[in-house]
């Protein structure tokens, strides 16, 4: 429900009191396509994989959808968590690309480890769950199969997000604090039901590092224009039609203004969209890859994994 608009008196002292107390609670909004959008990632990707793969998948979708978010939720509880899900491409220069080796140790002997840690390990860190994953196959080990699957989905979701590829990811360098949940979480929201979630079958990936590389450059080529689009919306916006104010259960907070919303993802001319679609077919081209790797185990389709996790090990990356 959408809450109106200010009316003169002392209805203004209040609707200033809710937007103060909607910024001040306003649940965090960096988290890379919301709750949403990756589920609808891990679930789609199940239908692109081979019959080989699908029966197998498709038994246990619930687990790969309920568990696409554990990444996100990990990171309130491990440090080493956040830089998993993001690269600040344009603190390397002005040619990130052209600068950044894709390999881990030429990584860590040109920069540190602590600069790449300090800056987003998403890329690198996608490949080593990859290895993880084929492992998984290779033990035909059906927890650690959806464990991996559930988490690389994930983590290649995020390197889709061109606001995961900058230090000004939530436009706070430009004066455009909170654009990271409106490109997100927001359009998302408000559009996705009108996507098309149907993408074909997967393909083999003869070059994973390569890859996995692509899709964080492809994101970082659009993210001038996220920001400028945002930008000339916003200053052709008035200020009072910009944002709205919605009942979330028992709060009321500060939304993007459904118009205003409109008209962004208008102007963006379907690039949400299209970054979630990359996703979908993305992950299962991993997840496919992956099993051929380890060279196409029988998966079992009738094998269902109840709510169960799978410990992780060490995080280094030697």
């Amino acid at each position: 429900m959408v809450v109106k608009k200010h009316q003169p008196g002392h209805l203004c002292m209040m609707k200033w009191l809710l937007l103060i107390f909607a910024i001040i609670f306003r649940p965090d909004e960096i988290q890379a396509w919301g709750f949403y959008g990756h589920r609808a990632v891990n679930k789609f990707a199940c239908f692109a994989l081979p019959p080989e793969m699908f029966g197998f998948y498709k038994s246990n979708i619930d687990y790969l959808i309920n568990h696409s978010v554990d990444p996100d939720k990990r990171r309130h509880s491990d440090p080493a968590e956040a830089p998993r899900h993001f690269i600040d491409a344009d603190h390397y220069g002005e040619n990130p690309f052209d600068t950044l080796p894709i390999y881990w140790k030429d990584a860590v002997e040109k920069f540190t480890e602590d600069t790449l840690q300090a800056y987003g390990i998403g890329p690198w860190y996608i490949n080593k769950m990859f290895y993880r994953l084929v492992e998984a196959f290779r033990k035909n080990d059906p927890d650690a199969i959806l464990y991996y699957s559930a988490n690389i989905g994930h983590y290649i979701a995020d390197s889709h997000v061109p606001l995961h590829c900058t230090e000004n990811y939530n436009g706070q360098m430009t004066n455009q604090h909170g654009i990271h949940g409106l490109w997100e979480s927001r359009l998302p929201e408000l559009f996705a039901t009108n996507y098309d979630y149907f993408m074909g079958r997967c393909q083999y990936i003869d070059k994973i590092q390569p890859f996995i590389w692509s899709a964080v450059h492809d994101s970082y080529a659009a993210l001038d224009s996220v920001l400028a689009f945002e930008k000339l919306l916003t200053e052709s916006t008035e200020s009072d039609e910009k944002y709205s104010f919605e009942q979330r259960g028992s709060t009321t907070i500060q939304v993007y203004s459904y118009d205003f919303s409109e008209q962004f993802h208008l102007i963006l001319n379907g690039q949400v969209e299209r970054r979630l679609q990359a996703s979908i077919i993305d992950v299962a081209s991993i997840w496919y890859t992956a099993w051929v790797e380890a060279g196409m185990p029988v998966l079992n389709p009738w094998t269902v994994i109840e709510d169960e996790k799978v410990e992780v090990g060490g995080e280094d990356f030697h």
